[in-house]
């Protein structure tokens, strides 16, 4: 029953995204992010359903994605796929008009319900793939966050709706969407927090850390512990994601253990490889110049 309910959660969130980029995003001739706002611009050029050269794109970065991961994607994202790109067919059809005339508002009320969608999905453990695949694949080679990857993704696809319409505020629109979609889903998600410490008590810890540690490209540490109960000497997993990243560890705890006990703690400032640099003030700047022995 846990797990239906979940799948009807995730039904909902991507009834929800479809009629956000059906009924207010692409009738309104506006380009947004990542796979969706590629198939839309697809659509904008050849008039191709939007459904169908979703589910056709993210398929192949699917297969890429497990012949260079494994098998990272679990059932969901595949079922989460499926359904979208159903709904995206269907309503295309049948909604021929924007619901509201004015764009800007389309881009607003458009970019927020896609966002909730995106929110709803990661907490319930779906995911659309689409430029987190992208993002995924490129963290493999190189250090480098996901979000800013999807971030170069988005806005390439959103910058060549310029080319197709020739318009500014074409362009400018489709920024909003992206603004929005991010904000919602963060809200959604874990708040105004960028990163989260996450702590893991599972009877497998050594497998969990190898496929967060493959997949994730993430850095983690084991800790030592004894429960109080049972007396036994157990590894904990203890690490520190951006916030973006915490759904993808959810779903390999999930595939992996789903007996695990996990805590979430926001984190106000990380600093170091992976996340920001820290800068000094520049008056302990100063007094160290003046005495360095200090």
């Amino acid at each position: 029953m846990k797990e239906l309910k979940s799948y009807i959660i995730i039904t909902l969130g991507l009834l929800i995204s479809s009629i956000g980029w059906t009924g207010f995003i692409i009738p309104s001739d506006i380009v947004g992010g990542g796979v969706m706002g590629l198939s839309s611009l697809i659509y904008f050029i050849t008039d191709l359903p939007v459904g169908p050269t979703n589910l056709v794109i993210n398929a192949i970065l699917i297969a890429i994605s497990m012949k260079v991961l494994g098998k990272g994607f679990g059932f969901k994202t595949i079922f989460s796929l499926i359904v979208l790109s159903l709904f995206l067919t269907v309503f295309q059809y049948i909604i021929t008009e924007p619901i509201v005339k004015e764009k800007f508002m389309a881009a607003i009320i458009g970019g927020g319900l896609v966002g909730i969608s995106i929110g709803i999905l990661f907490v319930q453990g779906g995911s659309t793939g689409g430029t987190e695949i992208v993002a995924m694949l490129i963290n493999r080679k190189r250090n480098v966050s996901p979000g800013k990857v999807m971030l170069v993704c988005d806005i390439l696809i959103i910058t060549s709706s310029f080319i197709v319409f020739k318009s500014l505020e074409t362009m400018v629109y489709g920024f909003v969407v992206i603004g929005l979609m991010s904000y919602v889903a963060d809200m959604v998600l874990t708040g105004a927090q960028q990163s989260v410490q996450i702590f893991i008590i599972s009877k497998k810890p050594n497998e969990v850390a190898e496929k967060i540690s493959s997949q994730i490209n993430r850095g983690l540490s084991f800790l030592n512990g004894r429960g109080y109960h049972n007396k036994d000497q157990r590894e904990f997993i203890v690490m520190v994601v951006r916030k973006s990243e915490s759904h993808l560890i959810f779903q390999i705890i999930k595939d992996t253990d789903p007996e695990a006990f996990v805590t979430v703690a926001n984190v106000m400032a990380v600093y170091g490889e992976g996340f920001d640099q820290y800068k000094p003030p520049i008056s302990a700047s100063k007094k160290k110049k003046q005495n360095p022995l200090t």
